[in-house]
């Protein structure tokens, strides 16, 4: 059996365990720990009673409050609370908006938030954009002008899109359905490629100046420059939508891909798109 002794340095009573010659004092520990210790309990017991924690009452126990219950006035609580600056962020222009400095540090954060929920899964989280159709926002080329207030425009009614009828709108012909034959579009593709400096055929690039300008130069302008005007895209600054090598751009000619950008002015608040038009400028490539 254990024997319990009194420890002959500390006076402490022991336990009576004993390994190699070591024993286990026996000390209590500090009342005031105990009952801080049972006072928890205590409150534990009471709370999985009052609030959502055990199958009473539905399962939201006897105060009947839930979270999802208590969501709706929190919201509108913090809504009331943004109200008055979102009204004068919805009566400003993005311009007046980003020369002011209270409301630009406003909408900069509000932006990226926006932004974050609605532009990053196709522009990226930095606004980086993606081969493919995705336009960087971060660098000094724009298909429809650069400024505040095209930015604006075209975050409020999107792209070739249905939701909304000011829409920006640009269809390029598709030359590979009897247009041009092959041997033109192989033509243009080379002289596209010299407008960068990048052609490696001479007597092509002569054809497709030819066909260029008489295809081409009415919305890519003379020097096939591009026109924001139209969406038309600059054709000499190596900058590519879907691809710079030789195939990406014989296939876009060929068979053109149209992107769609939503219209935002029906999915958000005038003040969030107003936010979003600042913070998008000011990403870098804002003119």
């Amino acid at each position: 059996m254990a024997q319990i002794e009194k420890d002959s340095v500390s006076g402490t009573d022991t336990t009576g365990h004993e390994w190699d010659g070591l024993r286990e004092l026996n000390t209590p520990l500090p009342p005031w720990w105990l009952y801080t210790f049972y006072a928890c309990i205590a409150f534990a017991a009471v709370w999985v009673v009052l609030y959502p924690a055990l199958p009473i009452s539905g399962a939201t126990g006897l105060l009947g409050w839930t979270a999802r219950g208590a969501f709706p006035a929190q919201q509108a609580a913090d809504a009331a609370q943004r109200e008055p600056m979102l009204a004068r962020l919805r009566s400003t222009s993005p311009a007046a908006i980003a020369a002011d400095p209270q409301l630009r540090s406003y909408a900069i954060a509000g932006g990226r938030i926006a932004f974050a929920n609605h532009c990053a899964a196709c522009h990226g989280a930095g606004g980086q954009g993606a081969q493919g159709g995705y336009p960087s926002l971060a660098d000094d080329d724009w298909l429809w002008g650069g400024d505040l207030a095209a930015i604006h425009t075209t975050i409020t009614h999107g792209i070739r899109n249905q939701d909304s009828d000011e829409a920006r709108l640009s269809m390029m012909p598709v030359f590979g359905n009897g247009i041009l034959t092959p041997a033109q579009i192989s033509d243009v593709t080379e002289y596209v490629l010299a407008l960068s400096e990048r052609s490696t055929n001479p007597e092509a690039t002569t054809r497709g100046a030819t066909l260029f300008t008489e295809n081409c130069t009415a919305c890519h302008g003379d020097a096939g420059r591009g026109n924001p005007e139209f969406g038309a895209p600059n054709l000499t600054d190596r900058i590519w939508l879907h691809g710079a090598e030789r195939s990406q751009i014989q296939a876009s000619i060929t068979r053109p891909r149209m992107g769609v950008m939503p219209a935002f002015n029906q999915r958000l608040d005038p003040a969030v798109v107003n936010m979003l038009a600042v913070y998008v400028h000011s990403l870098g490539g804002g003119r």
